[in-house]
């Protein structure tokens, strides 16, 4: 199976339109530099696609109509060796190409398009980034395997313990059984809390008893009327003015009040009047 899928071959990137220039052999360890090629005279034009199988990808240059096989380049990592950006440019890049015979050389190719140029770097770096995750994974696999395993089974004599509810015990005897509810269910108690009681009514004020006065009750007599309820009525009076009466003397002489009344007022000096003083 896992030799099924490293023969499988998958399509990375496509892009219709790529050029290819013979470029003079690296000046110095600066890097390549695209203003040194022909740009506007390219060697060959055709179609670029980006393939992978397994952990090796592929660039290979491919003519348009046909699909014939011009140059392919085999790219085991990225950045490296065999795919290099030049200093001057985002768009041009220099491959190394490999034939059946292990010959290789170095060309350069460029893309009209910036976005293709992008397009073509980030389809190379996915698929190294996804390689790498598989080489952890299959490290972390191998360590795992040999880690030494963990042993969970029981040894010969030991026993273990399991406490569960409503089983009998020796001490409790069988354990009660549950009222059933209707139709054999068993119901749970209502939650508490779940009765509403009305709140407590707030004994009267002393303020409210204070104002609220009964009159007291009036004793009626059967053979009282209506002239005795008046004169108790003026009894009260009566009683009081009766010391006030006392003190003065009798008379015969009904003008007498009047002018004891007169003397006591001070003489305040002669007046005129034209009334004839009786």
């Amino acid at each position: 199976m896992a030799v099924a899928e490293a023969e499988y071959e998958s399509i990375l990137c496509v892009k219709p339109d790529i050029s290819v220039y013979r470029i003079p052999p690296r000046a110095s360890n600066r890097g390549y530099r695209a203003s040194d090629w022909k740009l506007d005279q390219p060697d060959w034009t055709g179609r670029l696609r980006v393939t992978s199988k397994g952990k090796i990808a592929y660039i290979k240059l491919e003519d348009k109509v046909s699909g014939e096989l011009f140059a392919q380049a085999p790219i085991d990592q990225f950045p490296g060796l065999a795919v290099e950006t030049v200093t001057d440019s985002s768009r041009y890049f220099v491959l190394r190409i490999q034939d059946g015979n292990g010959r290789s050389a170095f060309i350069g190719i460029g893309f009209s398009d910036r976005g293709d140029a992008f397009d073509f770097n980030v389809s190379l770096q996915d698929h190294f980034k996804w390689v790498k995750q598989e080489t952890e994974i299959s490290k972390e696999s191998q360590e795992t395997d040999t880690r030494p395993k963990l042993d969970l089974g029981f040894k010969e004599g030991q026993t273990i313990k399991l406490n569960i509810g409503n089983m009998p015990t020796k001490k409790g005897g069988a354990p009660k059984p549950r009222a059933a509810g209707l139709g054999g269910l068993n119901l749970l108690p209502p939650p508490p809390g779940g009765k509403i009681t009305a709140p407590p009514i707030p004994p009267p004020s002393s303020t409210a008893i204070s104002n609220h006065v009964t009159p007291p009750p009036v004793l009626k007599s059967s053979n009282m009327g209506n002239a005795d309820i008046l004169l108790d009525l003026d009894s009260p009076a009566s009683i009081s003015k009766a010391p006030a009466l006392a003190a003065v003397p009798a008379t015969t002489d009904l003008w007498g009040d009047f002018s004891t009344a007169s003397s006591a007022v001070p003489n305040q000096g002669p007046q005129q009047s034209s009334w004839v003083q009786f």
